[in-house]
């Protein structure tokens, strides 16, 4: 990959999101370490979920301005972002409320 932004950042801030989208939904622990709740309520995944986007787009802005200049914020950019982390939560989704028990 070429351009301004380097191949492994691209790369490690689209892991961390699959990696961190899943997560709410493939454990019974509040934020991955807090108290373990069984069943954990669909409230608490879905603030699992955005807390977890947010840390990954600090992450990948953190990266951002480690290489350089970084880009403003606007509101396409987090609806953008948004959409792509949730589509990144549908195979915990999937895992979670859709298979047969």
């Amino acid at each position: 990959m070429t351009g301004l932004v380097p191949g492994w950042a691209v790369t490690a801030v689209l892991l961390a999101a699959l990696v961190a989208a899943n997560l709410p939904f493939v454990n019974e622990r509040l934020f991955v370490v807090g108290p373990r709740r069984v069943p954990k309520p669909t409230a608490w995944r879905l603030l699992e979920l955005l807390v977890m986007a947010v840390l990954v787009a600090l992450l990948g802005r953190a990266i951002e301005g480690s290489l350089g200049q970084t880009s403003p914020l606007r509101w396409e950019f987090v609806a953008v972002w948004l959409c792509v982390f949730f589509t990144l939560a549908f195979p915990g989704f999937v895992w979670r409320y859709l298979r047969r028990h």
